[in-house]
């Protein structure tokens, strides 16, 4: 389960260590129709289509700037979860502009290249596991025996408020190894 708020970013994918503005002239609500839009496309002219879209950002209600403005744009297309992630401008319409950009280049490759020539390009954004290490009890801080999806949910929420990278002491990677965590939790779970 990835979630749109706060941002689920992949695992494997390192952040932006600055950010540029960038040069995209675009709202918000046209970014996000950009990329909704261009997904749908993709998966029309390759004829797999893209279901299960999550826009996982920091933007919440009444926060439309984060100070991340980080964006991992989730999807499932030809049987594998995908996600392109991009922080690499200043703010979050940038970000999804980009990735409006990214899934673009992908319909070229299939109007002039082939459809394997596609899945091997689609292959560097498969959403990997996660990596080795703590299990998802020990980063979720659940030491009990039989777990429920609210137990998961609430451990998830209250960890989040220290280890978000927004708040002091937290960090992307804390967020991600938490955020993986409590998606290996839910699928275990069921």
């Amino acid at each position: 389960m990835i979630s749109a708020y706060p941002l689920s970013w992949p695992p494997g994918f390192p952040r932006a260590k600055s950010r540029e503005s960038g040069r995209f002239k675009t709202s918000l609500s046209t970014a996000l129709k950009n990329v909704e839009g261009s997904l749908r496309l993709f998966g029309a002219d390759s004829h797999k289509p893209v279901s299960g879209i999550v826009l996982s950002s920091n933007v919440t209600l009444g926060r439309s700037r984060p100070e991340d403005p980080g964006v991992a744009a989730w999807f499932t297309w030809d049987g594998e979860q995908i996600c392109i992630p991009v922080d690499r401008y200043a703010t979050v319409e940038a970000n999804l502009q980009a990735i409006h950009h990214v899934v673009e280049a992908r319909r070229v490759e299939l109007r002039h290249g082939t459809l394997a020539l596609v899945r091997a390009t689609m292959q560097g954004f498969r959403a990997l596991p996660a990596p080795p290490g703590k299990s998802w009890r020990e980063v979720l801080e659940i030491h009990f025996g039989s777990v429920t999806r609210h137990d998961i949910e609430a451990s998830h929420r209250k960890l989040s408020k220290v280890r978000h990278p927004d708040v002091s002491g937290g960090s992307a990677e804390l967020m991600i190894e938490l955020n993986v965590a409590r998606d290996q939790a839910l699928k275990e779970v069921g």
